[in-house]
């Protein structure tokens, strides 16, 4: 096993809510992160998944040093991020970098694309105007786009090309990191897989780790190595992606898949489509045990109230397992297999 190049860590993100207090703060607490945990290896890509809301994108936010974690560890090729000044985070921008959703918000349209993408040179003091000119043409070419485009503007691109100049900017710093965060739900069904296959590339080419958030699980089970599943600010399963898509072992995970759509019509018309009862609690106060207990088509199988009082914690299901999953179901194998039918 090699190590890890980004190890996170019990990361939690809560923010101030509810009424407001006579001195003016908060007196709730919304917990967007509350404890997830992962990491990433060079050359691979996780998978994060789960319903809007579950707080994937805070997640990514906070790893990139866009939010300060309330608590917990982030920590890159061993060094502790989590806490860190604005002034203390810019040498390790270079290393973590991220790709936005929305390729028309996330470009300064008042920039060309050389400025846009010489400005993260400029910033580290990485190149002179000349050079950051030359590193523009780079980029774009890697990205697949004509070098001569360099002294247009957004608007004069379409959204898939757009979102390649958003990779390029993602890759001015060389960076060990790319957060994805859902890079290609804003774009066609067509120029998605074009998307996905350069990301795919580049993963290859420079030995990139992806942290990839999305809705569509199709493109997570395409791109990922493994895959996490989030609820209400947890991990609730995490997998090696053929492991999970082929037999999800949490409750939530099987109703998300149950979902997606199956190109074989006799396949799509035999299985069961598990509908969830009643709305995802909210964030401002989360149950006290389960957080999907609520919801769980499978809660009464667990013996007492123990759903209800306790919160399951994320642990491999046996001790050279690559899977884990926080869940009271039994959690021998032949159990396992049984909740899978």
């Amino acid at each position: 096993m090699s190590a890890a190049l980004l190890e996170v860590t019990n990361l939690k993100k809560h923010f101030p809510a509810g009424e407001t207090t006579v001195l003016g703060g908060r007196k709730g607490r919304l917990r967007a992160v509350d404890g997830v945990s992962f990491s990433l290896e060079a050359g691979q890509c996780l998978g994060l998944v789960g319903e809007s809301g579950c707080g994937k994108s805070t997640v990514a936010r906070t790893l990139v040093g866009l939010q300060r974690a309330t608590s917990g560890s982030i920590k890159l090729d061993g060094q502790e991020l989590a806490g860190l000044s604005q002034r203390h985070w810019l040498p390790y921008r270079r290393r973590i970098q991220m790709i936005f959703q929305d390729p028309y918000a996330s470009l300064d349209p008042r920039q060309t694309v050389a400025s846009i993408l010489g400005e993260p040179a400029k910033i580290h003091g990485l190149a002179k105007p000349r050079e950051r000119k030359l590193l523009a043409m780079r980029l774009l070419e890697v990205v697949g786009l004509n070098p001569r485009h360099i002294n247009r503007y957004p608007h004069e691109f379409s959204g898939g090309q757009r979102q390649r100049i958003g990779i390029a900017r993602a890759l001015a710093l060389e960076p060990q990191v790319l957060i994805c965060d859902e890079p290609v739900s804003a774009l066609d069904v067509s120029i998605q897989a074009q998307i996905i296959n350069l990301l795919d590339e580049l993963k290859e080419r420079f030995s990139l780790a992806y942290l990839f958030i999305a809705h569509d699980l199709a493109v997570v089970r395409h791109i990922s190595d493994s895959v996490a599943v989030m609820y209400l600010g947890k991990v609730v399963e995490q997998a090696p992606r053929d492991e999970l898509f082929e037999a999800p072992l949490h409750p939530y995970t099987r109703a998300l898949l149950s979902a997606v759509p199956l190109p074989d019509p006799e396949q799509e018309r035999a299985r069961e489509r598990i509908v969830l009862s009643g709305d995802v609690p909210s964030p401002l106060s989360p149950p006290p045990g389960c957080a999907f207990e609520p919801r769980c088509p499978r809660r009464a199988e667990v013996p007492g109230d123990r759903c209800k009082r306790e919160s399951p914690q994320l642990e491999a299901l046996a001790p050279s397992s690559s899977r884990r999953r926080a869940c009271f179901l039994e959690n021998s194998w032949g159990k396992i297999q049984d909740c899978q039918k």
